[in-house]
């Protein structure tokens, strides 16, 4: 029979970041920095708050290390959650309600709950006495679930992150609904991609010529055709997952003013994660000769086009990943290496060629991230604290 920890310090810490709606648009985080000012004081950690874009804060909690010279570990999560649908919730999803040991609230998942367990995990080891080598660096960044372009992406490009001298990130991985624990090294690219298909425009009864509604059809049959061998690839292999193949989505279809009129044009707009193994010019290229192929004018536009990223290497070359791995042998979970479906705000510390991995310790849970009733087992919250009281001071101490 499990325990109630329904009382304990840390779910009424995890309840509490759970109430504040810092929820997409139009994000107000001053709630949120002054909830995790009142969590560094309480730590003894030092505060710094970093405004590169207006109305787009960071906060950087710091441990600082007996070695302070050393590489630093970052801490990352992410303070913005994603909207809600609340007449679909159970419970409302910023009331942060627990039935059955479980508590539901948009950001249990994603990823609110990890910022906490780092906090109860530093507040753990700092009462045990512990002194990392290393400086640690807890960071909250504003809007991850829109890109993260104007949070993480710009506050990399600063001195004020190349000050924190970070040796080593870790950020947030998936729930898995196994009991193997999941471990990020690697994310596929991020291509939002809109081709736009003109045409003549003119009465709805004629077959005119160069007619933009069969443009339209000849670029959305060839990206659905790739569509189709990626979804092959993983039917064919059971070991595969989201992260290993192209993923394809047609996700806005526009043009036309009326149902009479051949309209002048049809732009259709495509979500593309590119897979590690992908040469990004020849898939340009090949976008390029569909474009060329569909008929006369037809061009396209990047909405959002990212740079290849490599992998974390898992090697003897990178002594955070041994550390890392030594932890989880001792502790006896069970890892999977996979490469991210969607982004996250490692792709930015990967791009300077800083070692990360995403990790979020919560196993034999259905992901559900932003789905409704978003939601956390309390036990596996729990363990989550306990885990990263090992990996952290493991890492700090590299």
């Amino acid at each position: 029979m499990s325990t109630d920890v329904s009382a304990d310090p840390a779910v009424l810490n995890l309840q509490t970041y759970l109430r504040i709606r810092s929820v997409h648009p139009n994000v107000n985080y001053d709630e949120c920095l002054a909830y995790l000012r009142g969590q560094a004081q309480q730590l003894g950690l030092s505060v710094q708050e970093y405004t590169i874009v207006p109305k787009k804060p960071i906060l950087v909690m710091t441990w600082t290390g007996s070695d302070p010279a050393l590489p630093s570990i970052l801490l990352n999560s992410h303070m913005d959650v994603v909207p809600v649908f609340e007449k679909s919730w159970k419970h409302p999803p910023f009331a942060a309600e627990i039935e059955d040991g479980v508590v539901y609230g948009r950001g249990a998942q994603d990823m609110k709950s990890v910022a906490v367990q780092y906090i109860e995990a530093v507040r753990r080891l700092k009462q045990t006495g512990f002194k990392p080598k290393r400086t640690i660096h807890l960071s909250f960044v504003p809007d991850e679930e829109v890109g993260g372009r104007q949070g993480m992406g710009e506050f990399v490009k600063s001195e004020h992150f190349r000050a924190l001298n970070v040796g080593f990130s870790l950020d947030e991985g998936l729930a898995s609904a196994s009991s193997e624990y999941l471990v990020y090294n690697a994310e596929r690219s991020i291509w939002h991609i809109s081709i736009t298909c003109p045409g003549k425009s003119g009465h709805g009864s004629l077959l005119l010529p160069d007619n933009c509604g069969e443009k339209v059809r000849y670029i959305i049959d060839k990206f659905m055709d790739l569509r189709q061998e990626s979804k092959k690839k993983m039917e064919d292999n059971p070991e595969l997952t989201a992260g290993d193949v192209t993923s394809v989505n047609l996700t806005i279809l526009s043009g036309g003013i009326q149902n009479n009129v051949v309209p002048e044009k049809f732009v259709a707009s495509f979500d593309l994660r590119l897979a590690l193994s992908v040469n990004h010019q020849e898939f340009e290229n090949m976008i390029k000769k569909w474009c060329s192929e569909a008929g006369p004018g037809v061009t396209y536009d990047f909405d959002q086009k990212d740079a290849f990223v490599a992998a974390t290497p898992l090697d003897n070359g990178n002594p955070y990943w041994l550390a890392f791995k030594a932890t989880t042998d001792e502790l006896k979970l069970p890892v999977k290496i996979c490469t991210f479906p969607g982004g996250t705000d490692s792709r930015y510390i990967r791009e300077l060629n800083i070692p990360a991995l995403g990790f979020t310790p919560i196993i034999n849970t259905e992901p559900g991230l932003h789905q409704h009733n978003e939601s956390l087992k309390l036990d596996v919250f729990m363990r989550g604290i306990q885990i990263y009281e090992k990996i952290i001071p493991a890492l700090a101490n590299v």
